[in-house]
C-alpha cells in the first residue's frame, strides 16, 4: 500500500492545529501516511489583527477565548491560557513563523519544517513566549536543532519567496482556515477533528481511490 500523502496546512499562532497536530501524528504510521507540512497564515501583519478584531486588546482577548475552546478539546491539557493572558506582549501574527518554517524546510526539507512547527507552537501554547520576535524564533530555531548562522540566512534571504508560494497554494487548493488538510490532492478537510473522525475521513479517502 503506497504512503496516503496528507498536506497538512496549518498556523503556529493557531491554538487548533496545536490539538489536531498530535492527533494526525498518531495515524501517521497506522494509515500509512505522508503528512506534508504547509504554511497558511490567517493575518500577517498588526494592521490585519486590528482589522479581524478591532484592536491588539481585543484580538488577544478574542484569541485567549479561542483557547478556552482548544483546551477543553484537548487529548492531552498542555495549552496555558492564563500564562498567556499574563504576557504583555501583543498577541503575535503567524507571519514569523512562517518564515521560520519555510526556512527550516529549505535547511532540513519536511522533517525541518515538522520540527521548527512545532517547537513553535509549544512555546507559543505551552510556554507563552513571544513567536512574534525576532531573537525568539532565531533562539526556537537553534532549540529545534537548526544551525544558527545557516537558518538566519535562509529566514531572512530565501524563506519570503517560499512563503509567498505557499501561501498561493493554499489559495489555489481552497483553504480558507486552520487547521486543513488536504488528502491525495483532491479531498479537503478542515477543522480539528477527533481522533476517530479523522481515521475515518482518511480511510474513506483510501477507498475512493
Amino acid at each position: 500500500m503506497r504512503p496516503l500523502k496528507v498536506e497538512f496546512f496549518h498556523d503556529a499562532v493557531c491554538a487548533w492545529c496545536f490539538v489536531l497536530a498530535p492527533r494526525l501524528q498518531a495515524l501517521q504510521a497506522e494509515l500509512n501516511l505522508d503528512i506534508q507540512h504547509r504554511t497558511f497564515i490567517l493575518q500577517t501583519s498588526r494592521e490585519a489583527m486590528i482589522e479581524r478584531f478591532g484592536s491588539m486588546t481585543q484580538a488577544k482577548q478574542t484569541i485567549l477565548e479561542h483557547w478556552r475552546a482548544c483546551a477543553e478539546a484537548e487529548d492531552t491539557p498542555r495549552i496555558n491560557i492564563e500564562g498567556m493572558r499574563q504576557q504583555a506582549f501583543d498577541y503575535p501574527t503567524g507571519l514569523l513563523a512562517g518564515l521560520a518554517c519555510q526556512a527550516a524546510t529549505l535547511l532540513a526539507g519536511n522533517p525541518g519544517h515538522a520540527r521548527m512547527f512545532e517547537r513553535l507552537q509549544e512555546a507559543h501554547l505551552v510556554e507563552n513566549r513571544n513567536i512574534g520576535d525576532h531573537a525568539t524564533v532565531l533562539t526556537l530555531a537553534e532549540e529545534a536543532g537548526l544551525d544558527t548562522a545557516a537558518f538566519a540566512l535562509a529566514f531572512y534571504e530565501q524563506a519570503p519567496q517560499l512563503l509567498h508560494d505557499e501561501l498561493a497554494l493554499g489559495q489555489r487548493l481552497g483553504i480558507r482556515s486552520v487547521p486543513s488538510l488536504v488528502i491525495d490532492g483532491r479531498y479537503l478537510v478542515s477543522g480539528a477533528l477527533g481522533l476517530d473522525e479523522l481515521r475515518q475521513a482518511i480511510v474513506r479517502v483510501r477507498e475512493a481511490q
